[in-house]
């Protein structure tokens, strides 16, 4: 769970979220046992605050892209500000994968 960790790290020091959950989702794919190739973000942050979700994205995709242009292959994310969190209370359910 190495790049799971660093996808966390990453995330905490340069958002600072109230809530983060990182989900290794690639048992869910046609990958090798024990892959770290795709992943859930559920987060959280006041930096979100005022920004379209395109704009949440953006800034989860500058933190991580040492890890998108290596061995991530597939990045869900469910960006929120904290409010939208507390009246939301949880992201949608991940599709199952469809062969790729």
């Amino acid at each position: 769970m190495v790049v799971q960790a660093v996808i966390e790290q990453k995330l905490t020091d340069g958002l600072s979220p109230v809530f983060l959950q990182v989900d290794n989702e690639s048992h869910m794919h046609n990958v090798p046992d024990n892959a770290e190739t795709h992943f859930k973000v559920v987060i959280a942050a006041d930096a979100f605050v005022g920004l379209r979700a395109v704009q949440r994205h953006q800034q989860v995709y500058r933190l991580l892209a040492e890890e998108l242009q290596g061995g991530v292959h597939a990045l869900a994310i469910h960006a929120y500000t904290p409010q939208d969190w507390q009246e939301q209370g949880q992201a949608p359910t991940s599709p199952e994968c469809l062969g790729g």
